[in-house]
């Protein structure tokens, strides 16, 4: 007779605490990318130097990814993500408090995104921890979704906040709601419930480093961080943009942060819906296709559109499609690479998405002189085409 596993209803306590931290980063990651052409005045600055706060996430994650892995699988996800919550509330506090010197405000979002890493590697830790197998791509799914909510509170936001506050004073509005959700989540986070969520044995997971040369040995793992690089690279770099994007068509900051938020709506769509029936189903490579094959013609749409209604349509569907990859994906990878520690494997994906930076900076290099952003987005299309073909010979997971 198999036991029955028991899943405890403060696992939600502990899913909304971690929700929320990771909703405070991606506003404070994305807060300027809708105002950079008013941020490029106030700091005397150039676009990519603006451009730089954002891209500063993507360069600090690269070299801190895997020490940052192996605190999360050597002293658990509740003592590292509150190592990154404390960080993210000081340096958050810190560049509301650093006025209008660009210098003061780079240095303080580079601390910001040091403490991004002890995040975002934790996603599948904590699903595993606290989730039973059938719920964790849904767990993953809804943390997704609080990272798209944090990042189009800054999209659509800021430019409505910046007309009646000053810029510095957003961001110390930020770096204060950033320090609540870092307080809440070291007072009601807990490392594992009474008993584990799954069948004894199966929370048993390899050491870190025998973890990373056997995840290295499943080619589908892989395959899917060819697949990151892509999706989070596409991602990163229309977010990072979106108003350098839309302003040759006569749109402004305003217009490029209600793009920016509905390409994040459809994500929040796409993150619930899409994992969840990927759970339901126990199926993970379909799903990864629909997302990626899905994506395509929506770039297109944000490449070639000219009114506000087409740019709009294009940017949530692109969201429902392109966001829903990355949940989906990190479940299956980290099914596919056991035992390789959650966060391990979570923090590879991670590591692969953000140095996906090259692609941020390439779509600022690939800009016409008139200033248009379609070379870069074709380019982007193409990619996905690639990345529709690794997935098309990826397996799935075989489930107990």
């Amino acid at each position: 007779m198999t036991e029955k596993i028991q899943v405890y209803g403060y696992r939600w306590v502990v899913l909304a605490a971690f929700m929320g931290i990771n909703l405070a980063m991606q506003t404070l990651w994305i807060a300027y990318a809708p105002i950079t052409g008013p941020a490029t005045k106030l700091y005397g600055v150039s676009e990519l130097q603006i451009g730089m706060l954002a891209m500063s996430f993507m360069i600090a994650f690269i070299p801190l990814s895997i020490p940052v892995s192996w605190v999360i699988d050597t002293y658990g996800f509740r003592v590292a993500v509150s190592i990154g919550a404390v960080m993210m509330a000081v340096f958050g506090l810190l560049r509301g408090m650093a006025g209008t010197s660009y210098t003061l405000v780079l240095w303080t979002t580079f601390g910001i995104a040091a403490a991004q890493p002890f995040l975002l590697n934790a996603w599948t830790k904590v699903a595993a921890n606290w989730f039973a197998v059938e719920e964790r791509a849904t767990a993953v799914g809804l943390i997704t979704l609080a990272n798209l909510i944090g990042t189009g509170i800054g999209m659509a936001l800021t430019p409505f906040l910046i007309e009646t506050m000053s810029i510095p004073n957003v961001q110390l509005l930020y770096g204060g709601v950033g320090a609540a959700t870092a307080v809440l989540f070291v007072l009601l986070a807990r490392e594992h419930p009474p008993t584990p969520p799954c069948a004894p044995g199966h929370e048993a997971r390899a050491l870190m480093l025998d973890g990373l040369k056997h995840a290295f040995r499943v080619r589908d793992f892989v395959l899917f961080l060819g697949v990151s690089f892509v999706g989070l690279g596409i991602f990163n770099g229309l977010s990072t943009w979106i108003e350098d994007i839309v302003r040759p068509r006569g749109f402004s900051p305003t217009d490029a942060g209600t793009l920016g938020a509905m390409m994040l709506g459809g994500g929040l769509v796409g993150a619930v819906l899409i994992p969840a029936l990927s759970d339901r189903q126990r199926k993970r490579k379909r799903w990864m296709a629909v997302g990626v094959i899905g994506a395509i013609p929506f770039v297109l749409g944000v490449a070639w559109s000219h009114s506000f209604e087409g740019l709009a349509v294009s940017s949530f569907g692109l969201g429902f499609f392109l966001t829903s990859v990355l949940p989906v994906g990190m479940q299956y990878s980290a099914e596919i690479t056991a035992p390789t520690p959650e966060g391990t494997s979570n923090g590879l994906i991670q590591l692969f998405g953000q140095g996906s930076v090259v692609f941020v900076y390439i779509m600022q290099v690939m800009k016409t002189p008139d200033g248009s952003y379609t070379p870069s987005l074709l380019f982007a299309v193409g990619m996905l085409v690639v990345s529709a073909g690794l997935v098309a010979v990826m397996k799935d997971p075989v489930f107990d």
